[in-house]
């Protein structure tokens, strides 16, 4: 697997040498596991949406402060002083320490395939930094054809990221709160039948969520599976690249690295989790 550059999480205008996210944070169990090819139930999404154009209603900003986070997924919450909690509350220690001077950046989760745990992993992240009284993170869904934030969180679904792309919303009004104070999320929003990211407008949005939050968290589709992952990585400050054990095979993530590194992505690190991190 390939080794993490000596990058910091700088600003996509300002680098920094503070240090490296760890390559790996692996599960619990994970060590004895052997790596083989995705099944076609590995690959499958949490919710998948057939239909190219969808409906779906205005967001409402204090919706989501009526549904309390149950998933077991998210361990930050639901085992909060177990072995995986605190894994993740490493990796937030790491990506603080890459950010010495404490300005607000955006970290991007991708994967090389389908059924990584890349959202799994980017809303415990984001559980983690809210825990730090002085942070504020929003989580954005960019996966426009399998998005999965809003399901996780147990919230319904509703107009998004898409509607702000396209100018139909404001970024205000696409943002939702949650149950708990200074972690808001922004949905996919609706998919639609021309799905294409206009560059100007991606990095227009991050700069904006940016200005309001202290960490934006992106949850992207797999690299190799859509060609707006390596937009979005581009634009990001930092990207972490999920690699489920036992699972992924090795071709594949080094695929990815080098695909992202070649776009010009800043690549923390990578970021190993078993089968029973996702639940």
């Amino acid at each position: 697997m390939p080794a993490a550059p000596d990058s910091g999480l700088g600003s996509r205008d300002d680098s920094t040498d503070e240090g490296d996210v760890p390559r790996s944070c692996a599960g619990r169990g994970s060590e004895s596991r052997s790596p083989a090819r995705p099944t076609r139930f590995d690959r499958m999404k949490l919710f998948q949406h057939d239909d190219p154009v969808q409906e779906l209603l205005p967001a409402e900003p204090d919706e989501g402060r009526e549904f309390p986070i149950t998933r077991e997924e998210l361990v930050v919450v639901s085992k909060p002083d177990g072995p995986e909690a605190e894994q993740f509350r490493r990796l937030r220690n790491s990506i603080q320490a890459l950010n010495a001077d404490g300005a607000s950046r955006s970290v991007l989760f991708t994967s090389a395939v389908e059924g990584e745990g890349k959202t799994v992993a980017s809303l415990n992240l984001a559980l983690a930094l809210r825990e730090l009284p002085h942070l504020t993170v929003c989580v954005v869904d960019a996966n426009r054809f399998h998005p999965s934030v809003e399901g996780y969180l147990g919230l319904p679904r509703r107009q998004g990221l898409n509607e702000v792309l396209s100018g139909k919303l404001t970024i205000d009004q696409a943002v939702r709160r949650t149950s708990l104070k200074r972690f808001d999320v922004m949905g996919a929003g609706a998919q639609t039948a021309d799905p294409v990211f206009n560059v100007d407008r991606v990095r227009s949005v991050l700069n904006a969520l940016k200005r309001r939050y202290d960490y934006v968290l992106v949850d992207a589709p797999p690299v190799l599976n859509t060609a707006h992952s390596s937009l979005l990585a581009a634009l990001a400050d930092g990207i972490l690249l999920v690699v489920r054990i036992g699972s992924t095979p090795k071709g594949l993530v080094e695929e990815a690295y080098t695909m992202v590194e070649g776009l010009g992505g800043n690549v923390l690190g990578t970021l190993a989790l078993g089968a029973d991190d996702l639940g």
